[in-house]
């Protein structure tokens, strides 16, 4: 039932099917785990996914998101496009994408404002944890926020 929602919209999907002939291949799932940034999982299909994929896409920390038969494709596919994650690594240094051209700059300031306020509430130490603020444009220079 998503597949043929999925086509109508193009949006690439898969079947159980096309899942099982990936059968736990590392390769094959780190390959898809490249090539997309998100990925949705029917009710019926997300229980299956370790068990079809293996550990892969979890490593990857791309495991997919629920996309139940009440909601809207198109909805939860913009829902995705706009949710950020914060990923620490051992390094010490976050980058995160906080809004794209066509966005007015109180929009970007807003979101802004949303990305830092709820990173620094994650922080045990809040504040304290934050040596120094940048933003940068895609090819501009660095600015110092903090």
């Amino acid at each position: 039932q998503h597949c043929d929602e999925a086509k109508q919209l193009e949006v690439p999907c898969m079947d159980a099917e096309a899942l099982k002939k990936l059968n736990k291949n590392k390769k094959l799932v780190k390959k898809l785990a490249k090539k997309f940034d998100a990925f949705l999982a029917s009710e019926s299909l997300i229980k299956q996914i370790p068990r079809l994929l293996g550990p892969g896409l979890n490593k990857a920390g791309k495991f997919p998101g629920l996309l139940s038969h009440q909601e809207s494709m198109t909805q939860k596919i913009d829902e995705v496009k706009a949710t950020i994650k914060f990923q620490m690594k051992k390094v010490l240094c976050l980058s995160v994408a906080v809004g794209h051209v066509d966005m007015t700059p109180d929009e970007l300031a807003q979101n802004v404002h949303l990305s830092i306020n709820f990173l620094v509430s994650l922080l045990k130490k809040h504040w304290q944890n934050v040596r120094s603020l940048h933003m940068k444009s895609t090819m501009g220079p660095p600015q110092r926020l903090y």
